[in-house]
């Protein structure tokens, strides 16, 4: 069989997670289907702590599919500017603009429609109002250069067909001293593509999953320093959900161009863990 071309990839992606906003939507779980919602410690909002998710609306713990809790390792202050790549349900984009405060600001950026249509009706009923929503992809940030303090993001950075692209855009949207708090699938460093794909698929986090030095070389060549990578528990055989931090120098010059602005959407979304959407 072929491989898969980068546009049937993102479109893959793309419907797979437009299902799971829908299945939340219609009264289930983006995993199971369930009207009810069941924590499990080791996945989606079982990761975040039992205060996090209290005030919550029930629809982002149903939609949340990351493999891990950015905020754990983000370190959020009062009024800084935040930005969730690929921010599905909301669920990172709310918990955010609960430590950022009235003052902070905080962006969710989804490509799939169904998810920010159900991220922004959690946003209104958790009465978020320091949150905006973007429509676009996480290889072209709609933002203007050196316009957040911190990038974070869960589970969706092994999702994009052009990693690089991504490591560049969270450069340049940061602001000068910015960091990174992101939670990710990553291999070790022994596993090739084939083997990485034999352990799951694309769409379930595990075939698009980059190795720890891959990770960490595209990290650094995107001008990032500090970069920190460490694996929290396994996922498949040899590949693990990691934490990843890494931090803008003060002395950086970002002259990346924006690229051509998405529609906004004024009221955040995308990503999956590896157990469930596979």
């Amino acid at each position: 069989m072929a491989e898969a071309s980068s546009s049937e990839l993102r479109e893959k992606v793309r419907a797979g997670y437009a299902a799971a906003a829908v299945q939340v939507t219609q009264g289930g779980t983006a995993c199971c289907g369930s009207a009810s919602i069941e924590i499990d410690d080791n996945f989606g909002p079982g990761l975040y702590a039992a205060e996090d998710r209290e005030g919550l609306p029930a629809e982002a713990l149903a939609a949340s599919l990351g493999c891990g809790n950015p905020l754990a390792v983000a370190e959020l202050r009062e009024r800084e500017r935040v930005l969730d790549l690929g921010s599905g349900g909301g669920i990172d984009v709310l918990l955010s603009a609960r430590r950022v405060g009235p003052r902070g600001k905080v962006y969710g950026l989804d490509m799939t429609e169904e998810m920010l249509a159900l991220a922004m009706t959690n946003a209104k009923k958790a009465g978020a109002t320091n949150v905006e929503f973007l429509k676009g992809t996480i290889e072209s940030v709609p933002l203007p250069a050196n316009t957040v303090d911190v990038v974070i993001s869960n589970c969706v950075i092994n999702l994009s067909v052009d990693k690089p692209a991504v490591f560049a855009e969270m450069f340049r949207v940061l602001a000068p001293g910015g960091r990174i708090g992101v939670s990710d699938v990553v291999a070790d460093d022994h596993l090739t593509p084939k083997q990485r794909a034999e352990r799951g698929d694309y769409v379930g986090c595990i075939a698009g999953a980059l190795s720890f030095g891959e990770y960490r070389q595209g990290l650094e060549a995107a001008g990032f320093t500090n970069v920190e990578i460490t694996p929290t528990r396994q996922v498949a055989d040899s590949m693990h959900s990691a934490i990843v931090r890494a931090t803008k120098p003060v002395t950086a010059v970002t002259t990346t161009v924006l690229a051509a602005p998405l529609p906004v959407v004024e009221s955040g979304p995308s990503c999956g863990g590896p157990s469930c959407c596979s």
